[in-house]
């Protein structure tokens, strides 16, 4: 009899365990909302400027930046009239919450591939990684 009782009771649990881990249609319409705020934002900061090429790497001489995140997509923006775009792999969306993004390239200057670490401020504890990608270079139309 154990022997039977103890298949379906791990199998119950799993149920529960995978049951536990939906989300609630409050949830899914939040995220929702929150990926669209994103997204306006993204096409706020970009509003006025045309993409006019990508490029595998930033360039060489990239001038000092400010750096933005918009859900997965990092903004760089040197001036008004010039912001480099780059589409993550995803997890580092923590530079919205003023985390430091930390990067290391065998290149010396930022290219798609290159893994790039979030810290906190002060603690410097890990909060994330993600892989960069290609970088468009958004000008004034």
């Amino acid at each position: 009899m154990r022997n039977r009782v103890f298949p379906l009771m791990a199998l119950a649990l799993a149920g529960v365990v995978v049951a536990s881990c939906a989300m609630t249609p409050a949830e899914t319409t939040r995220v929702a909302d929150a990926k669209a705020k994103k997204a306006a934002d993204l096409d706020k900061a970009l509003a006025g400027l045309t993409p006019v090429a990508t490029n595998d790497c930033a360039p060489p001489s990239m001038p000092p930046s400010s750096l933005k995140a918009y859900g997965s997509t990092l903004v760089y923006t040197v001036n008004r009239n010039l912001k480099y775009v780059n589409e993550t792999s995803g997890g580092c969306e923590a530079v919205e919450n003023d985390d430091i993004l930390v990067t290391q390239s065998p290149e010396g200057r930022l290219c798609r591939g290159d893994i790039a670490r979030t810290v906190m401020p002060g603690s410097r504890m890990p909060t994330g990684s993600c892989a960069l990608g290609s970088f468009t270079t958004y000008r004034t139309k």
